[in-house]
């Protein structure tokens, strides 16, 4: 960066994207803590939420879907597993694969949790109109779109290597 480069603080690009990252950061402890009384953490929520919209979902995609490694979930499935919240089946058709399902109890802790979180939302995008909460999505849908494209990704994973390599 040369004296004549303006700061990246100064880019109203960069000072958003900060309020966007902060504010993710704020919901995520806030859920947290709101989530406390359950004994579950957001990852957790994540899982259950995905199996009860999608029972029977393969582990593997459900780490695609969660964005995670097959290892991060492996180290989350067993904890709720444990709780009696969920159950691991082999398919039936191809035994190296392992289907999710909620157990009552887990659908149970889920509706509530679902409640939790929705309550959360609710009351944080209800600080804007309607129309302000679309184009947040609109925005953040192609952000999402921009960052998940294979170049970027790849770019992203250069940009790491020689970050490590420096």
């Amino acid at each position: 960066m040369n004296k004549n480069q303006a700061l990246p603080w100064e880019n109203p690009r960069f000072h958003n994207w900060i309020a966007v990252a902060r504010a993710c950061q704020v919901m995520g402890l806030s859920l947290a803590r709101a989530l406390q009384p359950l004994d579950i953490k957001p990852p957790h929520l994540d899982i259950l939420v995905n199996l009860f919209r999608a029972p029977g979902i393969s582990q593997q995609d459900l780490a695609d879907k969660l964005l995670v490694g097959r290892s991060n979930l492996s180290m989350l499935l067993p904890q709720l597993e444990k709780r009696g919240l969920l159950v691991r089946r082999g398919d039936p058709q191809d035994r190296r694969v392992l289907r999710l399902e909620l157990t009552p109890e887990g659908t149970s802790l889920t509706l509530k949790a679902i409640a939790i979180q929705s309550e959360l939302i609710d009351r944080t995008m209800g600080t804007a109109t309607t129309e302000e909460c679309n184009l947040v999505g609109e925005v953040m849908t192609r952000i999402i779109h921009e960052l998940t494209q294979p170049d970027a990704v790849e770019a992203a994973q250069t940009d790491d290597l020689e970050r490590k390599k420096a």
